[in-house]
């Protein structure tokens, strides 16, 4: 075998350009896939990062009745709805893919209900706890956090994102400014921030709108202090972190689960916990990504088809060549198998470095297009090793008609041929 593969390598060296050109239709279609199968993850990664964030493997679990989410800015409290506890919480927190867990309550538009002198903030207004910023990766940049006093004693306390502080603020220092809440005055005492690395990727208008318009800021205040603006004994929602991006799904759907069969006291109003699934919702959207795209790979996948019959083509033409060869190899003993294992070696050799050389090709193209046009690309380890091995496999079908036609020659017919 290993003799086999020497005498390949030196065939091919041998004619360099012939071999070259026979093995372009392979470079070209092992090259497409790669560079097609790369756009694809790399969509598919981004996709994930937008819906879910980087980072930040949060998932919100909040009080639904049949299927839209209960609205508390504009409808009556259910009577069957109990507050979460502390206790409850920390059974959500010992859930299988649960890291950190969260009870907080909220209000996404508060226009006309918090002032900065004249000014009005219409962003969202989050009544937390001491673990929500865990949950969501915030961190404290300037001023402090809430302390377990501002819990205790209903500090009238606030904590801006960066993006309040920008709209109210314009860059000035607001630690120790006061704003009004609801008729009351709280005083500022920190801002958060999430890094970088988790928030959307916005590449488009379309990711803009999607992502960010309605992202106005957020203003926090201890969840002890929320009935002072809001009402007493507000069903709230929860918030759960994980380690994986993957384990999202399972501890939203575990803990939906959970509150559901603790809180809900009577099946009056059709009342139930559900999670917002936004990794389900990217899983979708990269599924209509990887099916649109599925059909380039195909069409990418005939190029190799051309390939293959190009190695055979050729093939044949060194068995027409090399026919003097072959005949004093019979004649001197050698099996059937033998001149077939050799040409059946040098297809797939020939076809394997189509493959390699494809490969280098489609991520060199991958890299390019990606840094032309912006779009994300993924390097997929599996895809480079299917490729060379359907290459090589390309090879041996289509050699096996030269590689068949080369051992069933006469030894006579082919020493007396010149």
């Amino acid at each position: 075998m290993l003799e086999n593969v020497i005498l390949s390598f030196q065939s091919v060296w041998a004619h360099k350009v012939r071999s070259i050109l026979t093995m372009l239709g392979i470079i070209i279609g092992i090259a497409s896939i790669i560079t097609i199968v790369s756009t694809i993850k790399g969509t598919n990664e981004q996709i994930k990062k937008n819906l879910v964030g980087s980072g930040v493997n949060a998932v919100v679990v909040s009080l639904y009745q049949e299927d839209y989410q209960y609205d508390f800015s504009y409808s009556a409290f259910p009577d069957n709805v109990a507050v979460i506890s502390e206790d409850t919480r920390q059974e959500i927190e010992k859930l299988d893919s649960v890291k950190d867990a969260s009870v907080f309550l909220s209000r996404t538009y508060s226009d006309g209900n918090v002032y900065y002198k004249n000014t009005s903030y219409s962003g969202g207004v989050y009544g937390v706890d001491s673990h929500y910023f865990d949950v969501y990766n915030y961190a404290v940049t300037w001023g402090r956090d809430f302390t377990a006093s501002d819990f205790d004693t209903f500090n009238k306390v606030v904590i801006l994102d960066r993006a309040v502080c920008s709209t109210l603020f314009s860059g000035a220092d607001p630690i120790g400014e006061t704003l009004e809440i609801g008729g009351d005055a709280f005083t500022v005492i920190g801002i958060v921030e999430q890094p970088s690395s988790s928030m959307p990727v916005i590449n488009s208008i379309s990711d803009y709108y999607t992502y960010m318009t309605s992202n106005g800021g957020s203003i926090f205040i201890p969840y002890t202090v929320w009935p002072v603006i809001y009402r007493f004994d507000e069903p709230q929602s929860v918030a759960v972190s994980t380690e994986k991006t993957d384990d999202m799904t399972k501890a939203g759907r575990d803990t939906a689960k959970l509150l559901t069969d603790r809180q809900i006291l009577s099946s009056t109003g059709n009342f139930s916990y559900k999670s917002i699934d936004l990794l389900e919702q990217a899983k979708k959207l990269q599924e209509m990504s990887t099916a649109t795209n599925r059909q380039l790979i195909w069409i990418a996948g005939i190029s190799l088809i051309v390939g293959g019959i190009g190695v055979m083509n050729i093939m044949l033409v060194t068995v027409s060549e090399r026919t003097n060869e072959i005949g004093l190899k019979k004649a001197i003993g050698a099996k059937k198998r033998r001149i077939r294992a050799q040409f059946l070696t040098e297809a797939a050799v020939l076809s394997s470095l189509g493959g390699i050389l494809g490969v280098i090709v489609g991520i060199a193209l991958a890299k390019l297009l990606s840094s032309i046009s912006q779009t994300p690309s993924a390097i997929s380890v599996p895809a480079i090793l299917i490729a060379v091995i359907f290459s090589m496999v390309i090879g041996i079908l289509f050699g096996l008609i030269p590689a068949v036609k080369a051992s069933n020659l006469n030894p006579i017919d082919a020493l007396r041929r010149e």
